[in-house]
């Protein structure tokens, strides 16, 4: 009730504004043209009965007229420069919110300037909005916005002056001493203000905040502008970090983005020039010890000769959006590669961006028919992670790449939080035990009774479950007495190029002549 009420207000105060607003722009249009035209006819209306009555000489009813046009004159100017200021506070106004706005936030900053007060400045930005905006619609996510710009004004409660940039961004500013102190107060507040639903309507919304902190001192040389970039920088530091939280700029963080930009443009090259390269480490039957699979792992020779690892690049192109390119022709490499090796699946791994691009599925499909892959040979792997950011684009993503026959699993498992409800969601083909839980299995108890308890969700909700990171013949027979189907890891086979893989099908790993017989006259 108190949430649908909220939304009423809400309405009736931009209604109340956009007609203030068309008020003002009518009166300064039409208020100069009324005035001057009514001097007009007054003075033209007095000498036409001047002409009858003959009550006052010719000089007399100019007098007049100069006198009525200079009153006229008045009154224009008194309008003009009334609503000239009124256009002025719209202008520094958000008209959604009625926060003040982006141009308001630098004016504001540059006063306390001229003041010599330390400033202090919070770059907010909600995270999940757009699942919000998605979901419910842009109406719902209007009234969110300003359910949450009246959340910041009572948290606030005139320390603090709040504004709204745009979009799902706000801004908060304090200036005078200790001004750093007071405004992170303010925003650890917000964030746990926000940790508690907000009520829009009937609807309780799950939102958060990320919050980025910057400061500048009274003898600090920081125009507006840059004070606004490093709260900026600091925010998505905050995104970066895990997300609810607060982060104070640090001159480090620009030396991070620098070297951020320098592996972006490194990246851009290598995939011009070439410099990826593809291994595939095989998976084995746990059973057989056959060779079934192979995962692609992509690797990047840099002319300089340094390593980079994956764990460090991905994340990088990830961010700039480069993922997107690196991952096609990741996928159009390894299909190339494995045509040849009859009957082996191939396993791809994504990530999050690309299941988060609508375009990923059609351009899969391209792929594969340009390729002439078989798609039931294709398996993509993907973490919890990819589908907790925006579940809905990912089931709708995953529908269609499952139309063409492509098989998908959940890589990782064991490392992250996913319930039964969320196995039961998505519904995967395979289920892939992270290293970690195989390694803490065959240390204790409790890891190897956890370890168990998922091989049986997935026995029983029908999925092939993989064991990774298998790196003893102990660790072997355990997963294999478990029940997994096929086992990965450096006790078998290591990440190799294409042009080794064929030599290693068709015949058992690690059993000698004698026992590889005994295993086929069994079969």
């Amino acid at each position: 009730m108190k949430g649908r009420k909220e939304g009423r207000v809400s309405k009736m105060t931009v209604g109340t504004y956009t007609s203030h607003e068309s008020g003002s722009t009518r009166t300064i249009l039409f208020g100069p043209m009324a005035a001057l035209g009514g001097s007009f006819i007054l003075t033209w209306s007095i000498a036409v009965a001047n002409r009858f009555l003959d009550f006052a000489t010719s000089s007399t009813i100019l007098v007049i007229g100069a006198i009525l046009f200079s009153l006229a004159a008045a009154i224009c100017a008194h309008l003009t420069v009334r609503h000239l200021r009124r256009i002025e506070q719209l202008s520094r106004s958000d008209s959604l919110t009625l926060l003040p706005n982006r141009r308001a936030l630098h004016f504001d900053i540059r006063h306390e300037y001229r003041q010599g007060h330390e400033v202090a400045l919070a770059m907010i930005d909600l995270d999940g909005f757009k699942l919000i905006n998605d979901h419910y619609g842009h109406f719902v996510g209007d009234v969110a916005i300003r359910e949450c710009a009246d959340i910041f004004k009572q948290v606030s409660d005139g320390e603090a002056k709040v504004y709204r940039l745009g979009g799902d961004e706000y801004a908060m500013m304090i200036g005078g001493p200790v001004a750093g102190t007071l405004l992170e107060g303010l925003c650890r507040r917000i964030i746990e203000r926000l940790a508690k639903p907000v009520h829009v309507e009937d609807r309780r919304l799950t939102l958060g905040a990320s919050i980025g902190l910057a400061r500048r001192a009274a003898q600090d040389d920081v125009s507006s502008s840059e004070l606004l970039r490093r709260a900026d920088i600091a925010m998505y530091a905050s995104k970066r970090g895990g997300k609810m939280r607060c982060t104070w700029f640090s001159k480090t963080f620009d030396k991070s983005r620098e070297q951020l930009k320098e592996m972006d443009d490194d990246l851009r090259n290598a995939l011009a020039k070439d410099e990826f390269r593809l291994n595939y480490q095989p998976l084995v039957d746990s059973n057989t010890r056959m060779i079934v699979a192979v995962e692609c792992l992509l690797r990047w020779d840099r002319p300089d000769g340094k390593q980079v690892g994956p764990n460090i690049f991905i994340p990088v192109a990830e961010e700039s959006g480069l993922i997107n390119s690196i991952g096609l022709w990741v996928l159009r490499q390894a299909c190339c590669d494995a045509l040849d090796w009859d009957g082996i699946t191939l396993s791809v791994n994504i990530s999050a961006a690309q299941l988060r691009n609508p375009e990923f599925p059609i351009q899969l499909g391209h792929i594969l028919e340009e390729t002439q892959f078989d798609p039931e040979r294709l398996e993509l792997e993907i973490t919890e992670t990819c589908l907790v950011l925006d579940p809905l684009v990912a089931e709708r993503s995953l529908a269609v790449i499952r139309g063409f026959g492509v098989r998908i699993s959940l890589d990782d498992f064991g490392t992250g939080y996913a319930s039964i409800g969320f196995l039961r969601q998505f519904r995967f083909e395979k289920l892939k035990l992270d290293r970690s839980l195989v390694v803490q299995a065959s240390e204790d108890d409790g890891s190897r009774a956890m370890m168990l308890s998922s091989i049986t969700v997935a026995r029983a909700m029908k999925m092939a479950v993989t064991a990774e990171g298998v790196e003893t013949e102990e660790q072997a027979a355990m997963v294999r007495a478990a029940g997994c189907d096929q086992i990965q890891g450096w006790l078998y086979f290591k990440a190799m190029p294409a042009e080794e893989i064929a030599q290693h099908l068709g015949k058992p790993i690690g059993l000698s002549s004698e026992e590889a017989n005994e295993d086929s006259q069994v079969a």
